[in-house]
């Protein structure tokens, strides 16, 4: 397998901000909050702001690893009639707008119920990139991994600080676009300081893989990005961002993209070795 088919839509481009000698900035919202458009205005604000990477969330009745941000503005779409199918027109109308790879940050059952290589194949189809699957681990996923080598998919897994060397090679194997490194043991949610356990647990990843390795739960300002591009190969925030798209909307969103992009600037790093 090349270098570019591993890397997949946001695997480059998070390797092209890391040769240009920074992390990239990966974003988080989800769709139908706190409307349809309104979320598709963030989205474009986050673009507009300088994210590499969009991470769409598709809104689901128990998202078990999200905290109460936006576990909150997942029942604001929920109950706005946003479904799988309005998730994909959000994705189309973004890959319309800019060539920023669009993954889907989604919960399994509401892909296994939509059928998955369909899923796969209209997801494709408008443009996505790929998904980021939390609840889905690599030796339960035979059938998300052979639908999205069919359709050119990225397949993002997570790993965590109670990873065993041994699960963190077997899940960064499965990875094509990049590892994401859940960096603090519990839900989602904007912190006062990043985990300390973040930076060992990405050394112990990149012991493991050549794939760009992402951080995220727990960042929420520029200054916090800064600290955890000195060792990641991209930031990915969420919370933070959902709270700037309920309180200022799409002019809070690209305010706070703009401070996270900063951030990621501030200290020059090497290109990534590969």
């Amino acid at each position: 397998m090349s270098e570019l088919v591993a890397l997949g839509k946001a695997g480059t481009a998070i390797r092209t901000a890391n040769d240009a000698g920074r992390a990239a900035v990966v974003g988080y919202l989800p769709a139908g909050f706190p409307t349809y458009d309104g979320a598709l205005d963030g989205l474009k604000a986050l673009v507009d702001g300088g994210a590499d990477v969009i991470e769409l969330g598709l809104p689901y009745s128990d998202p078990v690893m999200d905290g109460v941000t936006i576990q909150r503005a997942t029942e604001v779409a929920l109950a706005g009639g946003v479904r799988t199918r309005d998730v994909l027109s959000t994705v189309e109308k973004l890959a319309a707008y800019s060539d920023v790879p669009v993954l889907v940050m989604t919960y399994w059952n509401p892909i296994e119920r939509y059928g998955v290589d369909r899923f796969a194949a209209d997801f494709a189809g408008v443009g996505g990139a790929g998904l980021i699957t939390p609840d889905l681990i690599p030796d339960e996923g035979a059938e998300w991994i052979a639908a999205a080598d069919k359709h050119e998919l990225d397949k993002v897994f997570l790993v965590s600080p109670s990873s065993t060397d041994a699960r963190i090679a077997m899940t960064t194997a499965a990875c094509r676009g990049f590892v994401y490194a859940t960096a603090v043991m519990g839900v989602t949610g904007a912190r006062d300081k990043p985990s300390e356990l973040a930076a060992p647990l990405v050394a112990r990843v990149k012991a493991a893989t050549e794939l760009p390795v992402g951080v995220g739960l727990g960042i929420s300002n520029g200054d916090q990005a800064a600290g955890v591009a000195a060792f990641a190969d991209a930031v990915i925030v969420g919370a933070a961002l959902v709270r700037a798209l309920g309180d200022g909307g799409a002019t809070g969103v690209r305010a706070l993209t703009e401070d996270l992009a900063e951030g990621v600037r501030r200290e020059p790093r090497a290109p990534a070795e590969r």
